[in-house]
């Protein structure tokens, strides 16, 4: 899935509508530039380049309609918006370096956040910074593990998805389950909150929990193992360029079971180049999807008279996530951190995703999911489960 031209990953990528107001109280929680802005600035860190890319293209593009959208309606406490983006590559160094440039810019807020294995080594840097988190895709509980008060998540976590995903399992008739993970942060806990679910309810049956390597050549190993345990459902809780191999070497060995993904791989071109026997019975857990909701029809055109293409996954999430930070700063009257991010947890919003506020914890009060079904190239709400 692609929703926009690729960003350039060496350049930072400003959106704005110009909006006269002065500029903002000094914040000496971290260091800022000598001159302070007549703006408020939301830094966003996501994948531009590597595999990833397309969902960190897409999550901009729904950042940058947010942006645009309270520019048009006068900005936020008399200031135009500007949203600031750096490329991590889905990598934690590049995410550490990228989220030390967004605390020189003078950030309000941080508003991104893709790959859990690149979100978390950004948590203390923005932690030192005073800068709040509304983490908008991520949603490993490894982001949650500091137990900082700052760090807001927009997706359900990975416990929410896991008893998702295995109570559509048994509904479907799984009663044998082999797991798969890559072994980074998002994927082994999601692999781990799955097994842990599965225990819980009593089925299905657990045969086998491998983790694959990312960007191996095959996966023929791993499914001659799933194999040899017997299983009937595979749930690979990795992301989308693992999946498709995977997918491809699981039939290549005669396995004719379900498939299962977690929302990393719905979440991209993961059928690209499989066949209709290959992506028979391949399901996927997953979130916001907005050709599948018919109330986003209203903002799914908006997005299209923005960009040219209709809206994909990762798109809703991003723009809520900068709106929670604009409806913060509102409501705080300020920019200072400590008031918004005070603000942020007294969230109350009609989000596009739906009713948003947020647990002490900082975690979604009211996650959402759906399961999606491989059909004629590509995915379709299942029935009943969205």
């Amino acid at each position: 899935m692609r929703s926009g031209p690729l960003l350039s990953a060496v350049a930072v990528v400003v959106v704005s509508v110009a909006v006269a107001g002065c500029g903002p109280a000094a914040d000496t929680s971290a260091a800022a530039p000598s001159a302070s802005p007549a703006t408020i600035r939301l830094g966003t860190l996501v994948p531009l380049t590597g595999r990833s890319s397309p969902s960190g293209e897409a999550m901009v593009n729904g950042a940058r309609l947010a942006v645009s959208e309270a520019n048009a309606a006068g900005g936020v406490l008399g200031r135009q918006v500007e949203l600031i983006v750096e490329d991590d590559a889905c990598d934690p160094g590049t995410a550490v370096t990228a989220a030390r440039t967004l605390v020189g810019q003078d950030i309000v807020a941080s508003v991104g956040g893709y790959c859990s294995s690149a979100t978390v080594p950004t948590l203390k840097i923005f932690r030192s910074a005073g800068v709040p988190m509304i983490v908008a895709q991520s949603n490993s509980t490894d982001l949650l593990a500091p137990r900082y008060d700052s760090v807001f998540l927009i997706c359900g976590t990975v416990t929410a998805e896991a008893d998702f995903a295995v109570g559509w399992m048994r509904r479907l008739g799984g009663r044998r389950l082999a797991v798969v993970h890559d072994g980074t942060s998002f994927p082994i806990t999601l692999a781990q909150s799955t097994v842990a679910a599965a225990r819980r309810a009593g089925a299905p049956a657990l045969t086998g929990e491998f983790a694959l390597s990312q960007g191996a050549p095959d996966y023929a190993r791993i499914a001659a193992s799933v194999l040899a345990g017997r299983a009937d459902t595979v749930y690979y809780t990795g992301y989308y360029a693992e999946a498709n191999q995977l997918i491809k070497d699981l039939r290549d060995q005669g396995f004719t079971g379900r498939i299962v993904v977690g929302d990393g791989a719905t979440d991209g071109p993961l059928l690209e180049n499989l066949t209709a026997a290959q992506s028979r019975e391949v399901y996927g857990t997953a979130l916001i999807f907005p050709e599948f909701l018919p109330g986003l029809a209203d903002w799914s055109r908006r997005y299209r008279a923005a960009f040219g293409a209709a809206p994909g996954p990762s798109t809703v999430e991003a723009y809520d996530a900068v709106n929670v930070a604009l409806d913060a700063v509102a409501r705080a009257g300020s920019v200072d951190h400590a008031a918004v991010r005070a603000a942020i947890a007294t969230t109350d919003l009609p989000a596009m995703s739906g009713p948003l506020s947020f647990r002490a914890d900082g975690t979604r009060t009211t996650p959402k999911f759906l399961l999606l079904r491989a059909e004629n190239g590509r995915f379709r709400l299942q029935p009943g489960a969205g």
